[in-house]
């Protein structure tokens, strides 16, 4: 199994309550990530589990 995080509440500016969850260190230091850095998010449903595909995004 991969690395475990927990969700929290994060309340965005128009007041849709959405989820947020920690970015683990590893992965972080892996790809170079640095605050403000953007994620692009892929979702697949395959035999009843949700495959997530994260990738960062490339500036420039």
């Amino acid at each position: 199994m991969g690395q475990e995080t927990v969700l929290s509440p994060s309340t965005s500016r128009k007041g849709e309550t959405s989820l947020r969850s920690i970015v683990p260190a590893s992965i972080v230091k892996q790809f170079s990530l640095k605050e403000h850095d953007k994620l692009d998010w892929s979702l697949e449903a395959k035999d009843g589990e949700i495959i997530i595909v994260v990738k960062p995004v490339k500036v420039g």
